[in-house]
């Protein structure tokens, strides 16, 4: 989002005078400056976001697959994960509803880990 919108100033400034008065708001303080002192640090800035950016995917991306990892390691699924699908026909047909999530259930064992959401005992 602010990525976008640090584009859009950059585009709409290339097409002003360079000696134009511009305002911009540092840490609540808005200050006076010229077009050439602002331009280069709104693109910097956008260089920021976008590096920002790109590492935090790359950093979700490898959680992803350490998530992933972790529960074929410890053999954990999702209720209702591997169910098949007649039996979720029949589930549907009788009104249930399903209600699946937060809840790990390790395939080889008896233990099951619980996790509800706070409004769930409201």
């Amino acid at each position: 989002m602010e990525l976008n919108e640090h584009s859009l100033e950059i585009d709409t400034l290339k097409e002003v005078d360079e000696a134009r008065e511009c305002y911009r708001m540092v840490g609540g303080v808005l200050g006076e400056r010229t077009l050439t002192e602002v331009l280069p640090a709104l693109q910097n800035n956008k260089e920021q976001i976008r590096k920002i950016t790109e590492a935090l995917t790359r950093q979700l991306q490898a959680k992803g697959r350490e998530l992933n990892e972790f529960r074929e390691k410890h053999n954990l699924r999702l209720v209702g994960e591997d169910e098949k699908p007649a039996a979720k026909e029949s589930s549907e047909g009788a009104g249930a509803k399903s209600s699946s999530a937060g809840v790990l259930v390790p395939r080889d064992q008896g233990l099951c880990i619980f996790f509800y959401p706070d409004s769930h005992f409201s």
